[in-house]
């Protein structure tokens, strides 16, 4: 969305009766909580959050995956909650103008299009249970070259990214290849799924989803910014499954029912791509660093691709409206917040998160120890 597009929105609302004048709601759906934050349009200022968290399951070793239905109860549960703490304040949400979403990328969503129900557990980004599937793909490639595809997506292969984790649901799970032949199957990354259903789901959702988000998947052409015959056709995926790639910053659909109904969702962009732009590294040369669940860095590099030869992926950083694509160079390390969790649930060496900064402090050396949080083999490359 351009900016006089944002202005003619802002203008074209009802009189605000909040004392901070129009406002915006952000969902921020991450894989180990939701928050729905609404903002002053005008200052930026805060006005009102809400955060819950989300359960994981691990059902075999290496294996992640979430409930979708948790996902989207918890995302509605997010906005509801923090509408009333804007009744508290005597603020409407008919005050907000529009809602942006970002997400945790490259987790992989099927549902049946007719009834709305998934029919498999979102395979989280972090799961590995496709290392064997791409072990066999690299017996056939040119010299096991894990680049093949990137001069066309960006990208190695990897079982990080959406494409093996769709192909082994498809080989895996019979009512997902029943679905396709069927011609009642989509699939999305978290965006699409949340997006289809706040607009209205079986009854006329909206099937997008944006392009840094596509970007994540192997099967989105870096340079075109559309799904690629070639990709899709190399990891036996069909294109009629794959929801429409839009621009990060346009008007997808509006709510279709709760407190936001009739507001506008109006963003969409990947969560680590959303903190480039949130950290205003809005030119070529400007980088931010986020640790997370995981840890990732991504430097702005314009309107250019450049393809790393050290082992940073080549990703679409954001696409606002009609603007050209930015792109950005991309290190990814899978654990970093993660690994205190693990130290907590698998190791017990503390009894909670808060833990840790104290440990930390109460050493001044390390006496030459360090821990490398090397806990998922990934996004390795040769």
């Amino acid at each position: 969305m351009s900016e006089s597009a944002i202005e003619a929105l802002i203008l074209s609302t009802s009189t605000m009766k909040s004392q901070y004048g129009p406002l915006v709601g952000a969902i921020d759906e991450g894989t180990s909580s939701c928050r729905f934050i609404v903002f002053s349009a005008s200052t930026g200022k805060l006005v009102a959050k809400h955060q819950i968290a989300l359960s994981q399951s691990f059902p075999n070793e290496g294996w992640v995956e979430q409930d979708p239905m948790e996902i989207l109860s918890v995302v509605n549960g997010t906005m509801e909650a923090c509408v009333e703490k804007l009744k508290d304040q005597g603020i409407e949400p008919s005050d907000i103008v529009a809602v942006g979403l970002t997400n945790q990328r490259e987790s992989t969503i099927v549902w049946d299009k007719l009834t709305g129900e998934p029919l498999y557990n979102s395979i989280v980004w972090s799961d590995a249970r496709t290392t064997v599937t791409l072990d066999k793909i690299l017996e056939v490639v040119p010299n096991k070259n894990k680049n093949y595809l990137a001069p066309l997506c960006g990208l190695p292969l990897s079982p990080y990214f959406s494409a093996l984790k769709i192909n082994w649901l498809m080989n895996n799970v019979p009512k997902v290849k029943q679905a396709i032949d069927e011609g009642r199957c989509c699939f999305g990354t978290v965006d699409t799924w949340v997006i289809w259903n706040l607009t209205g789901g079986k009854d006329g959702g909206k099937y997008v989803t944006d392009v840094s988000n596509a970007s994540r998947t192997m099967l989105m052409n870096i340079e075109t910014l559309q799904w690629d015959p070639m990709l899709c056709g190399f990891f036996t995926i069909p294109m009629d499954i794959l929801p429409t790639i839009c621009s990060s910053s346009e008007i997808y659909g509006y709510f279709a029912a709760g407190s936001l109904k009739g507001i506008p969702i109006s963003g969409c962009i990947g969560d680590q791509n959303a903190a480039l732009l949130g950290q205003n590294c809005l030119k070529p040369g400007l980088a931010k660093s986020t640790y997370g669940t995981g840890g990732f860095l991504l430097y702005n590099t314009g309107t250019h691709r450049v393809m790393s030869r050290q082992g940073l992926l080549t990703t679409v950083g954001y696409k606002l409206g009609d603007e050209p694509a930015i792109y950005a160079l991309e290190g990814s390390v899978a654990v970093a917040g993660a690994a205190i969790n693990w130290m907590r649930d698998n190791m017990g060496l503390i009894s909670g998160v808060d833990e840790v900064e104290t440990l930390a402090d109460s050493h001044r050396h390390t006496g030459d120890v360090y821990f490398v949080t090397f806990l998922v083999c990934l996004i390795l490359q040769v």
